[in-house]
């Protein structure tokens, strides 16, 4: 059984877990001098590069975005302003990291994540960004993996919590507080809103003797699993991310494995406003993990991930979906081994992608930044 996905997001978000273990025992903190980014030759203000790896981004603007991660076993919060990545102060509880981030405007965001991740009794984290300052949330115990806000009243974190199965664990915001609401059992990696009366939830389920994809849908009063796609016989498959652009409009990303280890085949699940279904999409590399995905309308979406075979160096894959059809598109793959775990679009010409980055030996995780202008990424 290969680990929830989620769980080995709280390092680099990579599926090889040697390459997680690595990369969590040489990072470093960040110094004030580390942290001033490092220009590139292609767009310097549009990425940093300090110790650390990225496991989500959030973009509201072409002036506001929001990249979040771990460094040194503690949280790791980026905004871009319009002109350059800035480091911003962030509570960091022992044994921390953050694994996802939404917001709505310059003035609201969530990150989520777990303090005290490795230990025997982990618990959620959820910070808030009040325009100014980010602070802790009061939460349950449990582990985060994804959140999706709708308003300043309203918003979802969904996660795992228990052991030997785990069972699903669905926060909701209703202004004042965090409160667990009843779900379906279940690893859950991703969450993404249109409304209040319209959510999903992605993840995994706990039987691999019949495994399918795991999706919830919260219809404005319950959570309840929705019928999927199976994805053939001796393949486990595994939802790390989803993303909505209307009640009848949204995607679902992942891959399937015949081991439920590292990289396997890609995969990517269409909503039509009535069911889900499986659609093409490319397996390069010798294996395909997809950890993100993005859409600004329905003819307009990204998929970013990694591309590799077993416990391989791995490389940045990028996927854009045209209308009719998801193809591979040149991304950058710097240093020796490297990979995708977020991605966030405010238009068909504006996006980000955030990862990380490491040495042959899978040593000094370092962050990745890259930015969609239209014509490339870079």
């Amino acid at each position: 059984m290969r680990t929830p996905q989620f769980a080995t997001r709280s390092v680099a978000v990579i599926a090889v877990p040697l390459l997680l273990a690595a990369a969590a025992a040489v990072a470093a903190p960040v110094t004030a001098a580390a942290a001033t980014a490092r220009t590139g030759p292609a767009d310097p203000a549009s990425s940093v590069t300090i110790s650390g790896s990225l496991s989500g981004v959030a973009a509201t603007s072409a002036r506001n975005a929001w990249a979040v991660g771990f460094v040194g076993g503690g949280t790791l919060i980026l905004h871009w302003n319009g002109s350059a990545w800035r480091r911003v102060s962030s509570p960091s509880p022992a044994g921390s990291t953050l694994r996802g981030v939404a917001a709505t405007s310059a003035r609201n965001a969530w990150a989520v994540g777990c303090a005290n991740c490795t230990s025997g009794a982990p618990r959620t984290l959820i910070l808030h960004w009040n325009g100014s300052t980010w602070s802790r949330v009061p939460s349950p115990a449990g582990q985060l993996s994804g959140v999706a806000v709708v308003s300043a009243r309203d918003a979802w974190a969904v996660g795992y919590a228990g052991t030997s199965p785990a069972g699903s664990l669905i926060l909701h915001w209703n202004g004042s507080t965090w409160s667990r609401v009843p779900s379906p059992g279940g690893y859950l990696s991703g969450v993404a809103a249109t409304s209040a009366r319209s959510a999903w939830a992605v993840g995994e389920g706990t039987s691999f003797s019949s495994p399918k994809t795991l999706i919830l849908r919260w219809n404005g009063t319950s959570w309840k699993r929705a019928p999927s796609p199976s994805v053939g016989a001796h393949f486990i498959p595994f939802l790390n991310g989803v993303a909505a652009t209307s009640a009848r409009s949204a995607w679902a990303v992942g891959d399937s494995t015949d081991c439920g280890c590292g990289p396997g085949l890609s995969l990517i699940l269409r909503w039509n406003g009535t069911s889900w279904k499986k659609v093409p999409s490319p397996t390069p590399g010798g294996g395909t993990t997809l950890f993100g995905v993005a859409a600004v309308s329905a003819r307009r979406a990204w998929a970013v991930g990694l591309t590799g075979e077993g416990t391989s160096l791995t490389k940045t894959l990028i996927l854009r979906w045209n209308g009719t059809t998801w193809k591979k598109v040149p991304a950058p793959a710097p240093r020796a081994s490297s990979g995708l775990s977020g991605v966030a679009a405010t238009s068909a010409g504006r996006a980000w992608a955030v990862g990380f980055t490491t040495n042959r030996s899978r040593e000094g995780s370092r962050t990745l930044i890259l930015r969609w202008n239209g014509r490339a990424w870079k």
